[in-house]
């Protein structure tokens, strides 16, 4: 295994600059998340890790070694693209030693590492047959072997998981977390989605526009996001723009007044998570306001509801069930007031 180094890492094509100035390290065996919307560089990004995109700027090291310059077959990584991109005419065991049979192993070694990778992923029974013979998470399952069975420095996963239904989304990405931890391998994953990040990564890092916004553990990154695009990109945020207006009291452009935390800051931005905001009796809460209930979403363990405030403002509320179910149902139309402490509030850039 090795630790990633990315030394000021640039792509440009032409006038337009799908990365820039990428600077990240990353450590031996960990699992690190590129997270993203669609277009903001993070396929790029790991496409150079991998060598099949050449960097513009910058330096790419594996540990002490600079494979900045080196094509991908003088990297030992290990890719799972997002189509899996399997050989139809190959068996399982067949495609799972490709690689090996590319780097001219002998038949022996062949066999035992294309067992053992299949065991890995509890696929040997299927080793005869052929991909089309296989549900889309075993296909998912043959692609991870056959970039495993390699004994790659890095493994690199580009959305491994989008063409797979949610119950079994959930299903392989315990699957391959396991796996990680079990092998120990450094591990960097691309994927647009929060709730697929959340669950595996040791650290996140959240691009846009070919841009680091944010590096940082799932926690620190929803409780501390830098700016207003990682606040709205990790999980769901009630935003109010406006200004302090004396201490501990900021007010937003429509004159809500909101107590917060802070006693002074220059941000022009207050940011609430859904699940702060209680419902109902304020029991003397600091910020308690009168509304309408715009939008109920019954989603089993939790229910959303939008509340219009009398300033005219939105206010997501997230409850969870346990907390509501012997409550009469609020439903739209009704008449709420809703709360929440100071300290629920961050002001963000």
């Amino acid at each position: 295994m090795s630790s990633v180094s990315l030394q000021s890492v640039t792509k440009t094509y032409g006038s337009h600059r799908v990365v820039s100035d990428f600077t990240l390290e990353i450590a031996q065996s960990e699992f690190l998340v590129l997270l993203g919307p669609s277009g903001c560089g993070k396929t790029t990004t790991l496409r150079m890790i991998a060598g099949f995109v050449e960097p513009s700027a910058g330096r790419i090291l594996f540990g002490n070694r600079d494979v900045t310059d080196l094509p991908p077959y003088h990297r030992n990584t290990g890719l799972v693209f997002q189509g899996y991109a399997l050989f139809p005419h190959l068996t399982v065991s067949e495609n799972v030693a490709f690689g090996l049979r590319m780097r001219r192993l002998d038949r022996v070694e062949i066999e035992r590492r294309t067992e053992e990778a299949l065991r890995l992923v509890r696929l040997e029974a299927l080793a005869e047959r052929m991909p089309r013979q296989l549900s889309g998470g075993q296909q998912q399952r043959v692609a991870l072997a056959r970039a495993l069975v390699i004994e790659p420095e890095i493994l690199l996963l580009d959305e491994p998981l989008s063409n797979l239904d949610a119950k079994l989304r959930e299903e392989v990405r315990v699957e391959i977390r396991q796996l990680q931890r079990r092998l120990g391998l450094t591990t960097v994953m691309v994927t647009h989605d929060q709730e697929e990040a959340l669950s595996v990564a040791d650290r996140l890092v959240v691009m846009n526009n070919g841009e680091i916004q944010q590096i940082g553990t799932q926690r620190a990154l929803y409780n501390a996001p830098s700016n207003q695009f990682v606040a709205s990109f990790i999980g769901r945020t009630n935003f109010f723009a406006g200004a302090m207006a004396g201490p501990q009291r900021f007010r937003t452009e429509s004159g809500l007044e909101i107590a917060v935390a802070a006693a002074e800051a220059p941000e022009r931005l207050l940011a609430i998570r859904p699940e702060r905001v209680r419902l109902g009796n304020a029991n003397g809460a600091a910020n308690s306001f009168s509304g309408t209930i715009e939008f109920v979403s019954y989603l089993g363990a939790n229910t959303e509801y939008v509340v219009r405030l009398a300033s005219g403002d939105a206010v997501m509320v997230e409850v969870h069930n346990d907390r509501a179910e012997s409550a009469e149902p609020l439903i739209v139309g009704s008449q709420i007031r809703v709360a929440w402490d100071p300290d629920a509030c961050q002001l963000i850039a």
